[in-house]
């Protein structure tokens, strides 16, 4: 693989750089000189492009990282978290930078990404910290025996990162990974690959050793034959529910652990005792930041009869007054979706819902964009009443600005319709009667819930569902012992060793 010695990587989303891949601490071109095109989702033209990896520059970056696995591994864990405290500082003299070109990559606004990119410092530092305080066990068997435990990690980590998050979901899972000792091999989206490339050139910079952290860049071939590597020994993904299957049996044919974070539909359910405009404030957070595009997204609203029209009139209100437009704007609100097939999908279940006899009470057509941005992948926000759960847009994900209202009757219905479909990601519950909450998160099939609020996240709050929305859990000691082999160790301590053929004494 030749290195690509002259390529310093621009932070200006204006650049039209043609980015290499980034395999041992260094930029290289793919052995075939192929390239993807990267498009600005709120414009639609070609604004990057990146090394296309094939199967024999995917097979070289799990090469480096399998040779620089041993040292780090070694390393001691105050040398880690060093380093990791190291890079969460440099995000954090650059994070306003990174905020732009991330907004510009994504199509997110850029108030947006301003707000979570001051945020990722916050996971390096918290796994350089717990990696400090990692404990075993000990424990005195019969016999005269002692037991104790160790971790160790893995080896080789595909981590394998979508285009909603680029920095946020890499970084969740390359702070536990490296701090638990293993190296990595990253394969972003192929929508949204630039930062990750960025981000591992930083590491460098940090001091985590050259070929810790690899990048290799390209679409699905790239992604399964990395999944496919002999040297891979642990797979965290997050993306689609179809493509979780896939890598799930891909690892399961090797016998490698992994850990998914796929698909949701999530509810949120708003009763009666609900402060009714905070729960509107809520559920507009909820379903329209990052234009729907997150794995929480509230895509399901579920009111109580007694709230139900007055929620609705003050949530198309608030629907009506958001500001769609350039993502660079300090004052926009609502960006692009991600590509043109994207902005598709929703305008088809826009089409579908209207068939259906849902009652549209908010969007539904796109208004004037600014000039410029005729082109970009927009959808309007869109509100929906009356949904049944038979329509489509009651159970599938749309992973866009379009939501349902459906009204319930009582608790045990809000419970019921929360936990209709496959999914099993997040809920959030709106009241002010914390006995009924409390009851009612005991009956959700969700794994991240929230009481009075919606999507905040932290690195000690786990994260991760069940059925269609995967397995496996990010954040807290959960997200570092994912990355790690837990394994017993039993020493004897009697002076006398019993000779089981010998006739000494057994036991049973």
């Amino acid at each position: 693989m030749e290195q690509v010695t002259a390529f310093q990587p621009s932070m200006d989303p204006a650049s039209g750089q043609s980015f290499p891949l980034h395999v041992g601490g260094q930029w290289c071109a793919a052995l075939d000189g192929a390239q993807r095109d990267v498009l600005n989702p709120a414009t639609g033209a070609t604004s990057w492009h990146v090394a296309e990896a094939g199967q024999a520059d995917v097979a070289h970056a799990c090469e480096v990282a399998h040779a620089a696995f041993p040292d780090w591994a070694a390393s001691t864990t105050d040398a880690r978290a060093k380093a990791l405290r190291n890079l969460a500082q440099i995000i954090r003299e650059r994070m306003g930078e990174l905020a732009v070109l991330e907004a510009s990559v994504t199509g997110r606004p850029v108030r947006e990404m301003r707000a979570q990119m001051g945020r990722i410092p916050e996971w390096f530092e918290y796994f350089a910290g717990i990696i400090l305080g990692l404990e075993g066990s000990s424990n005195a068997l019969q016999g005269g025996f002692l037991n104790y435990t160790q971790y160790r990690p893995h080896g080789v980590c595909a981590l394998l990162t979508p285009w909603n998050h680029p920095i946020l979901i890499l970084s969740k899972k390359l702070a536990a990974a490296l701090a638990a000792g293993n190296s990595v091999v990253v394969k972003p989206s192929e929508l949204a690959p630039i930062t990750p490339l960025i981000l591992s050139q930083w590491a460098v910079e940090a001091g985590i050793p050259a070929g810790v952290i690899n990048v290799v860049t390209g679409g699905a071939e790239t992604g399964a034959a990395l999944v496919a590597d002999p040297h891979v020994r642990h797979i965290d993904l997050t993306g689609g529910t179809e493509t979780g299957k896939r890598v799930a049996a891909a690892a399961a044919e090797r016998l490698v652990p992994c850990a998914l974070e796929l698909g949701g539909k999530t509810p949120v359910i708003v009763f009666d005792s609900a402060e009714l405009d905070e729960a509107v404030a809520g559920a507009l957070f909820s379903g329209f930041v990052a234009a729907g595009q997150t794995c929480v997204s509230g895509s399901r609203f579920l009111v109580q009869r007694g709230v139900y029209d007055a929620f609705l009139d003050r949530l198309s209100a608030r629907v009506g007054m958001l500001r769609q437009g350039d993502p660079a704007d300090p004052g926009t609100d609502i960006g692009p979706v991600i590509s043109a097939r994207s902005r598709d999908r929703c305008m088809n279940f826009i089409r579908e819902a209207e068939t259906a006899g849902a009652r549209l009470v908010a969007g539904g057509h796109l208004g004037d964009l600014p000039e410029g941005f005729e082109s970009g992948f927009f959808v309007p926000p869109t509100v929906f009443a009356d949904v049944t759960q038979d329509m489509p847009l009651f159970r599938d994900e749309v992973f866009g600005p379009v939501v349902s209202v459906t009204p319930f009757e009582d608790e045990a219905d809000a419970i019921r319709l929360a936990n209709a479909g496959p999914f099993a990601l997040g809920a959030s519950v709106w009241t002010r009667d914390i006995l009924l909450a409390h009851r009612v998160t005991e009956g959700l099939d969700a794994g991240v819930i929230w009481i009075n609020d919606h999507h905040k996240n932290d690195p000690r709050a786990i994260w991760g569902g069940s059925g269609a929305s995967g397995y496996g859990h990010e954040n807290g000691w959960d997200g570092l012992l994912h990355y790690m082999i837990k394994r017993s160790v039993t020493v004897r301590t009697a002076q006398v060793f019993s000779d089981w053929f010998g006739g000494g004494q057994r036991y049973g």
